[in-house]
């Protein structure tokens, strides 16, 4: 076990798992065992495998019992806004209700059925939890819902959501659970917890979203695949809402313009209260003092080869006795696949590790 510093430790301890005691109540950086095998070890292939198709189909059979227990949930969040969510239920297999509920919300431009979080809904599932997988407004198949657009700045119906699940269960603590932008989301529902009298056991954010400035520059700098995607994904999303609400909406000039950063200051302009992008996206970091407010413990799980999210905004996370982060040499973003022939991640282990935990540690 070593005892070395790593980014953003605050002279805590570093463990080698997350089964193992915990170090003390500060905030800490510690080092995961993922060790994948050599050739898997390319934090760009660690990115782009979820989407595998192979994979996908055998992360989809071994999700077949969470998936089949599952039923839509259409959530009043507050003025107005309905966001979709799907509930499976432990009784559904004929078992006693789950004690916990685990709501998971998944990635930019990804959705309730996106690989990984079918993978880590069915890891809750199996540990004995409800789960509800949320979709954010326009993602998914939920364009029609609302009329106005996502923007990553709509937290307040984020917690509505929250809040609405919450109030269909009110006897059970929530697990909140996210990958990158929805672990970005997450980690403020978390910060508002208290004052919004949420009953939140633990949160897990995998690769999440830090500073969407540094992010935005890392996109456009770095390996221009996934720029491309991001772009791709995002122009059909608009394309979906300009046919759901006809008159409203003409994004055919936007789309051409094959940039995330001046499609981004466009909408932001159009289509937000903010005054510039900059405003825009600091809106949505969670670096500096943002998650202070902490009011259940928190675990970030993040690469250092991440090649979306830059590991040195770290130590710009705020110290929180809640917060412990977990580093592994490699993963890449929203990766941690340990083997080609596996249906599931080291996150999952991860996370059933964690849940083994006492609430308050």
């Amino acid at each position: 076990r070593r005892r070395d510093r790593g980014p953003g430790d605050g002279g805590s301890g570093i463990r080698g798992d997350i089964g193992a005691s915990r170090p003390g109540a500060v905030t800490g950086t510690f080092v995961g065992t993922f060790r994948p095998r050599r050739w898997l070890r390319s934090r760009h292939l660690q990115t782009i495998l979820p989407n595998w198709p192979a994979r996908r189909a055998r992360v989809e059979q071994r999700a077949i019992p969470m998936v089949s227990s599952s039923v839509e949930m259409l959530l009043d969040c507050g003025d107005g806004v309905t966001l979709q969510a799907f509930h499976s239920s432990q009784t559904k297999l004929g078992r006693e209700p789950g004690k916990r509920v685990a709501v998971l919300l998944h990635g930019w431009e990804g959705s309730a059925d996106s690989t990984y979080l079918l993978s880590l809904a069915q890891t809750f599932f199996d540990q004995g939890l409800e789960v509800v997988r949320l979709n954010l407004r326009d993602h998914g198949a939920t364009h029609h819902l609302n009329r106005d657009l996502f923007h990553s700045c709509r937290l307040p119906e984020v917690v509505g959501a929250v809040q609405a699940i919450a109030r269909r269960f009110p006897a059970s603590p929530l697990v909140l659970a996210g990958y990158s932008l929805g672990g970005n989301f997450m980690l403020r529902v978390a910060s508002h917890a208290e004052a919004k009298h949420l009953s939140i056991e633990r949160v897990i954010a995998v690769s999440p979203l830090l500073d969407p400035a540094v992010t935005m520059l890392t996109l456009e700098r770095g390996f221009p695949v996934y720029h491309a995607y991001f772009v791709r994904k995002w122009s059909r999303s608009l394309g979906i809402k300009q046919a759901a609400w006809p008159g409203h909406y003409d994004f055919d000039d936007l789309v051409r313009t094959k940039s995330l950063r001046d499609m981004t200051n466009d909408l932001v302009l159009a289509h937000t209260d903010y005054p510039d992008i900059d405003a825009y996206l600091a809106g949505y970091a969670i670096t500096g003092d943002r998650l202070t407010t902490l009011s259940a413990p928190a675990t970030v799980l993040t690469a250092l080869d991440d090649p979306i999210i830059e590991h040195a905004d770290l130590t710009r996370l705020a110290r929180s006795p809640r917060l412990d982060i977990l580093t592994t040499a490699h993963g890449g973003h929203c990766g941690f696949i340990e083997s080609l022939g596996g249906n599931d991640t080291w996150v999952d282990s991860q996370v059933v590790a964690l849940l083994s935990r006492k609430p308050d540690s």
